[in-house]
């Protein structure tokens, strides 16, 4: 059977936490291979000169979801990637970012709070596909953006190994 399964799954430890850091957007076209084995992505080739830009998170305010997707009486299964971030403060240099955000496919690279990393849009990109800018109410609340991006693959994202992050926006 080609699709046996190959393990089982067993509690451990307790040290697993929520939400994400940081995330490394590029452009799609920028990229022009990913090595990967066993779900691991070993190595991003991008376009000379090209970098993927790192963009630092509040702490508490962003997160990554996975959804899939299945229909039995079709066979099919996919993937419903959603990144949500937040970017404080409202400025012209982010407002001028998000439009080209917005313009673009992208791929992103997503840091959590275990120190794993996770690689968005491999196969058909990233697209921002809402968000809002807001002032808030009162003083105490937040001025800033809420950005969301989506994907639909074919697997869950891969973890990208520890060792290729440096080399992202090199």
């Amino acid at each position: 059977m080609a699709c046996a399964l190959t393990q089982g799954y067993t509690l451990d430890c307790k040290d697993s936490l929520g939400g994400i850091t940081e995330v490394y957007f590029i452009e799609k076209g920028n990229v022009s291979s990913t090595t990967e084995a066993s779900g691991v992505i070993t190595a991003i080739t991008k376009g000379s000169g090209k970098v993927f830009r790192k963009y630092e998170l509040v702490p508490g305010t962003s997160s990554l979801t996975e959804n899939i997707n299945a229909n039995v009486q079709n066979g099919t299964v996919f993937y419903a990637q959603e990144l949500s971030i937040i970017l404080n403060k409202l400025q012209a240099n982010t407002r001028n970012e998000i439009l080209l955000l917005a313009q673009n496919i992208l791929v992103a690279v997503v840091g959590d709070n275990n120190g794993k990393y996770w690689y968005l849009g491999k196969v058909h990109g990233l697209n921002m596909s809402g968000g809002n800018g807001a002032t808030g109410t009162a003083q105490g609340d937040r001025s800033g953006y809420t950005l969301t991006f989506s994907a639909s693959e074919g697997a869950l994202a891969p973890e990208v190994a520890s060792g290729v992050i440096s080399g992202l926006t090199a």
